[in-house]
């Protein structure tokens, strides 16, 4: 007989943690580096009548400056109008020359980009409407390295091969020569062709033997070429010479300025950490919202039952400002202390890359900061993303110093860092570019064998990774001219 299911009433006592808007806006100012935080903080002065600044510390209004220093807003007219200078004229500086400086504000504040400078190009040449179209279409679908991102020909499906294949090389003529390309090989195909003074055997090295330039082979390359090692050491000069990412040197992306929110500075012998906090404003409470809040305005008058409403509306709306403003105070007082917390314990764990910078970082979790201070490791997380740390080596992320042990065992393991090593093999090649007169830079094996010298013991391929993500080319494509007499 089958057992029948009952409902029992059960009393249980649980805790849950109840987000309340407050609590929300606390947590979205942890996490705020100094630059949002401070326009968080304007945003909130315009929208809280009982907070105020009691002290802006990072600017100067135009009153305050003295008449010297207003130069160049009052005075600059006056100054160049009692020269000889017969190139300024007031009325042309004021007026016709608005639209000149915009242009020219516009065009100094960002660079210019691949797709930009090629198409300004193309524009040069007396294409007719098609096959300009064509160009067009082909140089918006760059990559940011002059590579396609999609087939040429599903571009324009009904466009002939031929005129396909001569706006392609029209392209690749262009500068940077080489872009409109597939990938590395096409490209220094293209530059092989389009140069005037390339070696003969120069492209099919590139097309049929690149990998075995890569590792350096001459003799092997030798034999295939039919040649000497002496010829294919030229060929290889050669092709060092070409960029085999034509586009790179151009970027569309805006400048990124970066205010760091901690400084380190070694003073007297000591580490001494520093709240960049001179970048916000001293925030207080409204002297006058303060004393409404106390119950300065009076009771309402008991016969003026409008009033009275008027009056209790104004006591909450006083209440509920001053209340919020004081959270917004606390808050960023909160997240001010515990991003100090934070990075004094970094500092702690990671003395020895204070004392001998990037290659002596040692490995570091969340974990073990969040023991340190005290609190969950996703706060340490909050509180170290998107912000900067200035030290005597550079600007660096604060999650920069998080970095797990080459054994993959986090702090635990290997005493030394990822990012350690990384910077030591960053190290390795550019000390190898600065003494090597062979011409032959450092290959990942030999660059592992050197970091074993130093008791660290990784993989070749371990150090292509690390190579590949300090954006460091291979030994041949950074292969430097070799020294007369080979």
């Amino acid at each position: 007989m089958e057992a029948m299911l009952t409902q029992t009433p059960v009393l249980r006592q649980e805790q849950r943690l109840k987000m309340t808007p407050q609590l929300y806006q606390a947590i979205r100012i942890m996490a705020m580096p100094v630059q949002e935080l401070r326009t968080t903080i304007q945003e909130e002065l315009e929208q809280n009548p009982a907070l105020e600044v009691l002290e802006e510390r990072a600017t100067s209004s135009l009153e305050s400056l003295t008449a010297d220093e207003r130069l160049g807003q009052d005075g600059e007219e006056a100054v160049f109008a009692a020269t000889s200078d017969p190139g300024y004229s007031a009325s042309r500086a004021s007026g016709d020359d608005d639209a000149k400086r915009r242009f020219l504000e516009g065009a100094l504040a960002r660079p210019e980009s691949l797709q930009e400078h090629l198409l300004w190009q193309l524009r040069l040449h007396p294409l007719d409407s098609r096959d300009f179209q064509l160009g067009e279409l082909l140089i918006r679908n760059l990559d940011e390295h002059g590579f396609h991102r999609e087939a040429p020909e599903s571009l324009q499906p009904d466009a002939p091969p031929a005129r396909l294949r001569r706006v392609v090389e029209l392209i690749q003529s262009l500068d940077p020569v080489g872009t409109c390309t597939a990938n590395v090989t096409e490209s220094l195909l293209a530059q092989i062709r389009l140069h005037p003074d390339a070696p003969p055997h120069v492209d099919e090295l590139v097309a049929e033997h690149l990998p075995l330039a890569q590792r350096g082979k001459l003799d092997e390359l030798a034999r295939v070429l039919d040649s000497d090692e002496e010829t294919v050491r030229q060929l290889l000069t050669f092709v060092a010479s070409l960029e085999p990412y034509p586009g790179r040197n151009y970027s569309a992306e805006p400048p990124r300025y970066v205010v760091p929110d901690v400084t380190v500075r070694t003073i007297d012998g000591e580490l001494r950490l520093i709240l960049n906090d001179h970048h916000l404003p001293v925030l207080g409470i409204s002297d006058y919202f303060e004393e409404l809040s106390d119950g300065a305005a009076g009771d309402p008058p008991p016969e003026a039952g409008a009033a009275k409403d008027r009056q209790r509306e104004l006591q909450r709306f006083v209440k509920q400002n001053v209340q919020d403003a004081r959270w917004f105070i606390r808050s960023i007082d909160e997240r001010n202390k515990s991003l100090l917390k934070v990075a004094r314990a970094v500092v702690e764990f990671q003395r020895a890359f204070f004392r001998g910078g990037p290659k002596r970082l040692v490995p570091l979790t969340l974990k073990d900061v969040a023991e340190q201070v005290g609190v969950h490791e996703a706060t340490v997380s909050r509180l170290a993303n998107g912000k900067y740390m200035q030290t005597e080596f550079g600007i660096f992320e604060l999650r920069y110093f998080f970095t797990n042990s080459i054994s993959g065992a986090g702090s635990k393991g290997s005493r030394f860092s990822k990012g350690g090593v990384k910077e030591m093999v960053r190290e390795i090649i550019e000390n190898d570019r600065d003494t090597s007169a062979t011409g032959r830079p450092l290959s990942d094996s030999k660059i592992a064998e050197r970091l074993a010298a130093r008791g660290v013991t990784i993989a070749r391929r371990t150090v292509a990774k690390y190579r590949k993500e300090l954006d460091i080319d291979s030994s041949f494509e950074r292969r430097a001219v070799p020294a007369a007499g080979g």
